[in-house]
């Protein structure tokens, strides 16, 4: 598996999330302690700042030894992600 070393963080005025293939999360063996306060939309999920991107961020560190680099997108109005269907573990 070609290994993600970039992902991209996107935040609101209320909230931020890390966006991170479904494909990642099962490979790190993380998927099933994401929250329902996360989002999905395709074949990504889109981890809620405070608890589940920090999930991802250390199985990340402790598998391949480097932290991931971030993207930042900011915006001024109440992001898109919000409409997204709630995280389910399940495939």
């Amino acid at each position: 598996m070609k290994v993600k070393t970039k992902f991209d963080f996107y935040s609101d005025p209320g909230h931020g999330w890390l966006k991170v293939p479904m494909s990642l999360l099962d490979a790190l063996g993380v998927r099933g302690r994401i929250t329902t306060f996360s989002y999905q939309r395709g074949e990504n999920a889109y981890l809620e700042e405070d608890c589940d991107a920090t999930v991802f961020w250390n199985a990340y560190k402790e598998r391949f030894g480097r932290e991931p680099k971030i993207k930042h997108h900011l915006a001024d109005r109440s992001s898109a992600i919000r409409a997204y269907a709630s995280f389910s573990p399940i495939r």
